[in-house]
């Protein structure tokens, strides 16, 4: 079988690469915008077609260095050389290059490693007791897990790698398929994080705001901007009680409803054993990392982001001032502290408990650091293929398609969100979607208002619609996206294959994004009260899980 699929990515490679030379033929001047499309849609087809997600996206990074050296002057068969050498030594190497990139591969490391010395002690296994006996069914071990990812609410990576990797054995033995828990898990945590006031999201969001409002020369600050767009981010939220929906329900669609009836049918679905099997199961032994984890991650936000002429500001409540805390400060190296901290204290538990020995703590730690490799190698072929989108400027083309259009300014929300999330199913990034987007489209949405002589009553709600939309659409757009970072983060952390997890997230976040365009940003713009379009997409939502799902 494995040979027949290398034989089957060496035809597919050899075939995108014949058609690209055949058709991309070098003529004067620059490369066609048109063609910067052609590297994420090559990745994400080829991974659909191949059922393999790393040689999909070498193909989508290859095809770009072919095209950026085919229209740098090369002749065909130069530029094929060239363009394959360069997706190493430029953009694989570039990637790893990326101080972030590299603390999230240390982070993810260090979180593997961790995990896998508190299953081999015993404490995971006596965290997963403790569950059990409280989760009587796949229903309550969800709605658990949705409970946890809202726990967990100021990081979407800590979230997604915490709340995958306890919940993975416990929804095994519920015979709650891997596929449902990356659902719940993705789901959950970037929509929480970025509507949330105190995540690590809320300072480049507010950032990115900023530098659209810089352009307009409004007199609002990027908070207020922030605050006021919350009751229009409906797929956000609409997501969220879409989520709650499957789970209360029992009832799901589409491939989600074959995966489900697989899980519930097998005889025997146990938990991940522990090595240390003979020995007491102590959850003590897996609480004390995890909330180390967690309370290292707040800690290490507030140490980074500290300004004490914030804290000394008497006009700022507390609140405010946490939140600007936390916006200011630095996640990754946050991150960073917390997972070696947690890692040190997994070994320390280890040793006082006498569970293991030192050599054999040290073994499982390196067996934790080789089994998140698989994920570590398509996260820097995730971050490639975006280099590759950011310098053929793909994101830059199709925005440029839309903002050239004469478009009503009543429905530029709606085209904002389509907007943003096929940049963010494109690049595979609702960050750099975000970055791409605010200061291009809140310029734009604002000058197109002017110039319609509308008035400041119903300019600023249209305004507040079109911010949320850039980041409600981004969120889409990487819950759909097969090269999205923290796609891929989910599903290696629930211990599901990725391509089944995009497949069957996919037409859940179809579904909620449909409802939020046709019943929620598109009627608000027109004005519709924000509580009625809420009231009647959850309605619509809750019609279509009674009808369209079925139980299991």
């Amino acid at each position: 079988m494995k040979k027949k699929q290398t034989i089957l990515i060496v035809i597919a490679a050899i075939i995108a690469c014949l058609a690209l030379i055949y058709f991309c033929v070098p003529a004067d001047g620059p490369m066609p915008l048109w063609l910067s499309v052609l590297p994420p849609v090559i990745a994400i087809a080829m991974a659909l077609l191949l059922k393999e997600v790393i040689s999909a996206l070498f193909l989508g990074v290859l095809s770009g260095t072919f095209l950026m050296a085919l229209y740098g002057g090369q002749e065909p068969g130069t530029a094929l050389g060239s363009g394959l050498l360069k997706v190493v030594d430029t953009y694989i190497v570039g990637s790893l290059f990326d101080s972030d990139h590299v603390t999230i591969i240390v982070f993810t490391l260090t979180i593997g490693g961790m995990v896998k010395i508190i299953s081999a002690n015993g404490g995971m296994q006596g965290i997963v007791n403790w569950l059990l006996r409280r989760a009587k069914g796949p229903r309550s071990g969800q709605l658990m897990t949705f409970i946890m990812d809202l726990c967990i609410f100021f990081d979407d990576y800590s979230n997604t790698l915490m709340v995958g990797n306890t919940m993975r054995p416990v929804a095994d033995k519920l015979k709650v398929s891997r596929e449902k828990l990356a659902y719940i898990v993705d789901s959950t945590s970037a929509p929480v994080v970025a509507i949330a006031f105190v995540t690590t999201w809320i300072g480049a969001e507010l950032s990115y705001i900023q530098e659209g409002i810089n352009v307009i020369g409004i007199d609002a600050s990027a908070y207020s901007v922030f605050f006021h767009s919350l009751k229009y981010s409906f797929y956000p939220l609409l997501t969220l009680a879409f989520v709650l929906m499957i789970i209360y329900s029992g009832r799901d669609f589409g491939p989600m409803l074959k995966a489900e009836k697989e899980a519930r049918s097998k005889v025997d679905s146990c938990p991940e054993k522990s090595d240390s099997s003979e020995k007491s199961a102590h959850g003590i032994d897996a609480l004390v990392p995890l909330l180390t984890l967690i309370f290292g991650t707040i800690a290490g936000l507030f140490v980074t982001g500290y300004d004490a002429s914030v804290w000394q500001d008497a006009s700022l409540d507390t609140f405010s001032k946490l939140s600007a805390t936390i916006g200011n400060a630095n996640s990754y190296l946050a991150l960073l502290w917390s997972s070696l901290i947690s890692l040190l204290s997994a070994v320390i538990m280890t040793l006082l408990r006498g569970s293991l020995e030192f050599g054999k703590i040290m073994e499982e730690m390196i067996e934790g650091f080789k089994l998140m490799f698989n994920a570590v190698l398509i996260l820097t072929m995730a971050w490639s293929i975006a280099l590759v989108t950011k310098d053929m400027h793909t994101a830059e083309f199709v925005s440029e398609i839309l903002l050239k259009l004469s478009l009503s300014p009543f429905i530029v929300p709606a085209l904002t969100f389509i907007l943003a999330a096929l940049i963010g199913f494109s690049t595979g990034t609702s960050w750099g979607t975000m970055a791409i987007l605010y200061p291009l489209i809140l310029p734009a949405s604002w000058m197109l208002c002017q110039d319609q002589g509308l008035s400041a009553a119903t300019t600023m709600p249209l305004f507040y619609n079109v911010v949320a939309s850039v980041m409600a659409g981004a969120v889409m757009g990487d819950h759909c996206s097969p090269i999205s970072d923290t796609t891929i983060m989910s599903s290696m952390a629930s211990g599901c294959n990725h391509l089944q997890h995009v497949k069957t997230q996919m037409p859940y976040a179809l579904t909620v994004g449909a409802v939020a365009l046709f019943i929620g940003v598109l009627p608000t713009a027109l004005g519709l009260p924000t509580l009625v379009a809420f009231a009647l997409a959850i309605a619509t939502l809750a019609v279509i899980v009674r009808f369209v799902g079925k139980k299991e």
